[in-house]
This record gives C-alpha cells, structure tokens and sequence, in this order.
C-alpha cells in the first residue's frame, strides 16, 4: 500500500513509534504512572543522541561535550523561572538561540580540528560551562535550581500534567526524526556524510564543508538544547550535573550502539517490568485475599482459645468459691 513503510525495519520503527504514541493509555490501563515518566526520561535521552547522532553519525564528529547543550536548555528554562518569567515562548527562543550562538563560537573554533584534538576540544568547552554554572552562586550552583512552574504554553499545547508532557516530548522526538531525516537525505546531508569519509575530495567538487560541517554542529546542538528544555520541565530540577563529562559519554554510547537499538532497549525494558509488573499485582492480589482469609482464621482461633480459657478459669473459680462456702459453713457450724 502507498505510503506504508516497504523495509521490514521500517515497519517495525513505525510500530514501535505507534506503541510510544498509545504508551499514555496503556500505562494508565495497567495503572502504573511511574513507567510514564521513565518512558519521558528515555525520549528526552533519545532526543538528544539523535543530535549527537547527527554530528557523529553521519559527519564523524565525535565531540564528548554534547551535555553542554543538554544543560544550557535547562538553564534557559530555570534561569528566567528564577525571576517569574514562565512564559514558554520565551523559554524557546532563549533556548535556541543561546545554544546556536554557543555552538557557532565554539563550533568555529573545534572544527579547526580533527580527531583526538575535536574531543578534547569539546570536552574543554563543555568542562567550562559546566564550572561556569557552578560559580553562579545565585542560580544555586552546585546545589542546582528548582523550576517551581513548567513552561506556560497556550491551552492546546500546555505541559502541565505528565501526560501532556510526554505528548511534548514525543512530539519533539517526532519533528528531530523527520528533520534528520530529511537534511540526511538532501544535498546538505550529502555533503556531510561525504566528508565524513573524504573531505579533501568534497573540497575538490566545490563545497566548503568547514562551513556546511559548522551548520550541522549548530542544528544539532539545537536539537540537543531542546531536549535540555524538556528535561528541565520534565525534572523540576536543573543542577551542572546535567552538564558533566559522563552524560556526554552516555550519549556517545547510545550512538555508538545505535541509537535506535538505545531507544528499543529504553522501550522494551521497561515494557517487560510492566508485565511483571501485571503478573506482580495479580500475586499479590491473592496473596492478600489468603493473608486477610488467614489473619480472619486466626482471630476466630483466637476468640475460641479465648472463650475456652474463659470458661476453664470460671469453671475452676466456682469450684474455689464451693470450697470456700463449704469451709466457711463447717467453722460457722463448729463455732456453735
């Protein structure tokens, strides 16, 4: 049929994408709200090594300081909440273009570089915003920050509410497939990919790849910082943490595993807990009916035990107080 993917890998992606677009409901029916928001923390991870897919994927930049964009996403949404500025726009602008201007500073002078001096490159820049947001004191430094309201967007796009929240994330995840996607398979992705393998023959056919190489290093750390946006509404909590050296070797390692294998992993894991879950639940529901049954066993045991300790104790007493009269009645007869 027209318009339905032909691969079988195709399929399947699309499937899996339809089980994370009913995932809300299916969570809601097994009533267990914490598998939501660990399916929200695994899309926003995916979000980001998409980004980083971009980059190291298709233009072998392999940069270990990608949490940087994670964290100053993060940071434009805590940062203006810090002052009552919850407006979600602004949010989103402050987000972009901040991390747009970051990646062209830094992005023009890593991509001067190759190999092992691009890594620890990016990893210098991103140790330098990472101390940056811990001197500042007034943002809570290394304690970090608390977000007390998430992005205030109009009614028909509100992230108030889990739910809602993950229909952003999920839509967020949605719109980077489809621009990677697409900038993959157009003539800027060409390129890209083309000087991931031989940039001195790109070169020889015309294009300028440091400029179409520093492009695609900004489009991704956008894409990255809107995941930082997502998880700092997602998280209520934002700290430099999100910014260290092992989130960023934690998206490289999705990508290098694959990211898509990375996401099936983060989808299906905790899938079969939800089925153990179910199978838990349903144990338990009968473990507790036979505890409630025995517990109620044992009170009526108990009652009886009682009752016939009762009656023993009564019945010995009344043969006392016979004893007692039957001595009182033989004084009284021998006093007189």
């Amino acid at each position: 049929m027209a318009g339905l993917p032909r691969t079988v890998s195709g399929r399947f992606y699309s499937a899996l994408l339809l089980l994370l677009a009913a995932a809300p409901w299916i969570i809601q029916w097994i009533d267990q709200p914490f598998f939501l928001d660990l399916l929200s923390r695994a899309l926003i991870l995916a979000i980001a090594a998409i980004s980083l897919n971009l980059i190291l994927g298709f233009g072998g930049m392999v940069s270990l300081g990608h949490a940087a964009f994670i964290g100053i996403g993060a940071y434009c949404v805590g940062i203006p909440g810090n002052y009552d500025i919850y407006s979600g726009w602004v949010h989103l602008a402050l987000t972009v273009v901040v991390s747009a201007a970051f990646a062209l500073v830094t992005g023009a002078v890593s991509l001067r570089t190759k190999g092992v001096y691009f890594i620890m490159i990016t990893l210098a820049f991103s140790q330098m915003v990472y101390f940056t947001f811990v001197s500042l004191e007034e943002y809570g430094g290394d304690d970090g920050l608390v977000i007390y309201l998430r992005s205030e967007f109009p009614s028909f796009m509100t992230m108030d509410g889990p739910v809602a929240l993950y229909y952003w994330i999920f839509g967020t995840l949605l719109v980077s497939l489809l621009l990677v996607h697409r900038l993959v398979h157009a003539r800027f992705g060409r390129v890209i990919v083309g000087s991931k393998y031989n940039e001195e023959r790109m070169q020889s056919l015309g294009f300028n790849t440091y400029r179409y190489r520093l492009v695609c290093y900004m489009i991704s750390a956008m894409m990255c910082s809107l995941a930082g946006m997502l998880l700092g509404n997602f998280t209520s909590f934002i700290s430099p943490d999100m910014i260290g050296w092992a989130r960023s070797g934690e998206l490289i390692f999705m990508v290098i595993i694959n990211w898509q294998l990375a996401l099936i992993m983060l989808f299906v894991m905790p899938t079969l807990v939800i089925i153990a879950s179910v199978f838990k639940r349903h144990i338990l529901v009968e473990f507790r009916r036979a505890r409630k049954l025995n517990s109620k066993l044992t009170g009526v045991y108990n009652e009886n035990i009682t009752g016939v300790r009762v009656v023993k104790a009564l019945t010995r007493e009344e043969k006392n107080l016979e004893e007692f009269d039957g001595m009182a009645t033989s004084l009284y007869r021998a006093s007189y």
